[in-house]
């Protein structure tokens, strides 16, 4: 496999000599491996092995090395608070790193907060950006077919054989549905939790209706509500919102979810293509966030018409950008003009993979290739 750098990298070394440091993001992204590829001089403790945790509650690590690893920590009774004092007493070194495939704010037993102690980032799979950057430039439209075919994730696609990753997925989520899922839900829900997993992989693109799936799920609102946000807690899916400030017969309810690993996506073209954008904005934004200090957040523009833009950014809460996600479709989008009544001067691009030419309007909306915005994402 490939030693990569991953583009988080030099910025979580910058951190490590002020503040505790943690990581999170999916299962297999490659937590664990960057923060051991940091320093040569580490110590490692996982709480999911008896032996590590019977150190961690001894607090015995080797102190002389330069920094100190604690895996899936959160599963810890009280972690900040043990997390806390042993910062405040012993400060840094050894720089710390806690690194988790769940949100490190969903167990309850938190305890003391960390407040101003640490820094957060989130891992995200590979995205054709970050591709471009390990493997370089060549054979660009074959790696971004690959990351369309099999996500992200950095075993399977550096491996880039599908069977392979076939293989993979469904042990992928067999791990997080019967080890991750089972301390946040009761197991018998874990099957109706499996269902709406595959209920939600035919709604990609399409805005979702929590009495629907509960009907089809025969359990309430209240709980499919509950269980999407376990699903993003454990980063298997991801919400995209409707924007709603200042757009007349807005709908004001009805998110879009989509999966951090688009391998996951049914074979329909369109709804990967479609997924896989929504996975590199998010990726992109949350860089932004953790390493630069930048607010973005990430809608969906739509009206009771069923005019809609697949994407929209804000920076700072004020509009940004709207991103139209087209297979093959060279014409501009009427609804960019429509909804442009409402954000005048917002920034318009249209993002088409089978693409003839590059082009620009009048208006200022942009025509690009997909797989060339896609591999350089500069937000403005």
């Amino acid at each position: 496999m490939v030693a990569m750098k991953r583009y988080l990298e030099q910025y979580i070394q910058e951190d490590l000599k002020r503040k505790i440091v943690l990581i999170t993001g999916p299962r297999q992204t490659g937590k664990t491996t960057l923060a051991k590829m940091l320093t040569e001089s580490f110590d490692y403790f996982n709480y999911d092995n008896a032996e590590h945790r019977l150190s961690l509650l001894e607090k015995s690590w080797d102190r002389s090395k330069d920094l100190v690893i604690f895996d899936e920590l959160h599963k810890m009774k009280n972690w900040k608070s043990w997390l806390k004092g042993i910062y405040d007493t012993e400060k840094i070194p050894p720089s710390i790193i806690v690194t988790g495939s769940a949100k490190l704010d969903a167990h309850k037993k938190v305890g003391d907060s960390l407040a101003g102690r640490f820094f957060e980032f989130r891992l995200h799979p590979l995205d054709l950006k970050e591709i471009k950057n390990i493997l370089g430039p060549k054979d660009l439209e074959e790696k971004f077919d690959k990351l369309l075919k099999i996500g992200g994730f950095p075993e399977p696609y550096l491996e880039g054989d599908e069977t392979y990753y076939n293989r993979w997925k469904r042990s992928h989520l067999d791990i997080i549905l019967k080890q991750d899922l089972v301390d946040l839900e009761n197991m018998r829900n874990i099957t109706s939790i499996e269902t709406l997993i595959q209920l939600l992989k035919k709604k990609i693109g399409s805005p979702i209706s929590y009495r629907a799936l509960a009907e089809d799920l025969q359990c309430s609102d209240k709980t499919i509500k509950r269980w999407l946000t376990l699903l993003e807690t454990l980063y298997i899916v991801f919400k995209v919102p409707p924007f709603h400030r200042n757009i007349s017969r807005s709908l004001l309810k009805s998110p879009k979810y989509y999966f951090y690993d688009t391998g996951q996506v049914p074979d329909e073209a369109g709804m990967k293509l479609e997924n896989l954008v929504a996975c590199s904005l998010l990726k992109e934004i949350h860089f932004r966030a953790d390493c630069l200090g930048e607010k973005w957040d990430l809608y969906y523009l739509r009206n009771k018409d069923g005019r809609e833009i697949d994407f929209f950014l804000t920076r700072q809460d004020k509009p940004a950008l709207m991103i139209e996600v087209k297979w093959s479709d060279e014409e501009r989008s009427p609804n960019f003009s429509f909804f442009e009544k409402y954000l005048a001067g917002v920034k318009k691009i249209q993002l088409v993979k089978e693409l003839k030419r590059e082009k620009t309007y009048p208006d200022g909306t942009e025509i690009r290739t997909a797989r060339n915005w896609l591999s350089e994402i500069v937000l403005e």
